[in-house]
């Protein structure tokens, strides 16, 4: 080989190696989730059934949604740890509108539960962005002023007796599919078209990446900070009222540790805890990953002690897979 050859040679090496990283970045997760799925399969006879897969994807569903809105969050840099609360506060409130003994319209029912989701992202985005509070200082915040408000709200007791309607948006199945699922892949398609196509999902890209620089841009970046935290606020509360739905009552105690779970489909998807880098896709197969975690390691018996060490230590897997990458 000649002289000559050998740069050529090198850069379709490097050309190759940098196309293999990428393919391992982009799919690597969905091989994972996979892995995963064949490991369980090969486990339980019933993994497989379609009983169990429905199961999977009801799971599933609330902490996609959920992973979805503060994907959004970590994107800019942030992070929401009031996901839950909300989720519980957003529940009882619409449930009270929706029970068999005083039955509001469901739109109306729902249209405030979103709003007070809404209001509540809106709450810590502000303190964010205006106050220049540390997210987690912020979110924590809203994580017991929620959860307050939810026991204040039913004096610490559920609310039985929803609309059956309002029940089937939890429970229901059309064409066999659950209808949280079908919920899921809606939110999904809006989010994804919402960064990848529009000029707030780029200068969400953008606020993470160099909060500075895209200020100095022309950026209002107090103004994407803010509605990213009432995004999470909004899709919080769009779980909480499919959680309400499929416990069939609204629960003040709903909703704990779900902010954990949020958090750690947002992190294995890929999404950097630093802003600036991450996709919905990853997020998604991040949620899909700790549903068939949960599901897989209930089927074969094991505590759920267990299941919580496991979830922290992907954790920080991802973390460290993270930080490497940078």
């Amino acid at each position: 080989m000649t002289d000559q050859a050998l740069p050529s040679v090198q850069a379709k090496t490097l050309k190759l190696s940098t196309s293999v990283r990428s393919a391992i970045q982009a799919f690597g997760i969905g091989f994972v989730f996979l892995a995963i799925s064949i490991f369980f399969s090969l486990s339980s006879e019933f993994f497989l059934s379609w009983n169990n897969v429905s199961n999977v994807l009801r799971q599933s569903s609330i902490n996609g949604i959920l992973a979805v809105g503060v994907t959004f969050v970590i994107l800019t840099g942030g992070i929401d740890l009031s996901v839950g609360s909300v989720m519980a506060l957003v529940g009882v409130v619409a449930g009270s509108m929706l029970t068999l003994a005083s039955p509001y319209p469901m739109p109306l029912g729902i249209g405030v539960g979103l709003a007070v989701g809404c209001f509540c992202g809106l709450v810590s985005g502000a303190l964010v962005a205006y106050l220049r509070l540390p997210s987690f200082v912020a979110t924590l915040g809203m994580l017991s002023m929620a959860r307050g408000l939810t026991l204040i709200y039913t004096d610490g007791r559920p609310i039985p007796n929803l609309l059956p309607d309002f029940k089937w948006l939890g429970a229901g199945n059309v064409a066999g599919i659950p209808v949280p699922a079908l919920i899921l892949l809606a939110v999904f398609v809006i989010a994804w078209v919402t960064l990848k196509h529009t000029t707030f999902g780029r200068y969400v890209y953008a606020v993470g990446g160099n909060e500075r620089a895209a200020k100095a841009s022309g950026v209002s970046t107090r103004s994407v900070i803010t509605m990213s935290y009432v995004v999470s606020g909004v899709l919080a509360g769009l779980g909480g009222l499919l959680l309400t739905a499929r416990t069939t009552a609204a629960l003040p105690q709903a909703g704990v540790g779900y902010e954990l779970d949020a958090i750690a489909a947002v992190v294995i998807g890929g999404t950097s805890l630093s802003g600036g880098r991450g996709t919905l896709v990853g997020s998604l197969f991040g949620a899909l990953i700790i549903g068939t975690l949960n599901n897989g390691m209930d089927l074969l018996g094991i505590s759920s002690n267990y299941q919580q060490f496991l979830k922290g230590a992907i954790i920080i897997a991802a973390v460290i897979v993270d930080r490497s990458r940078k």
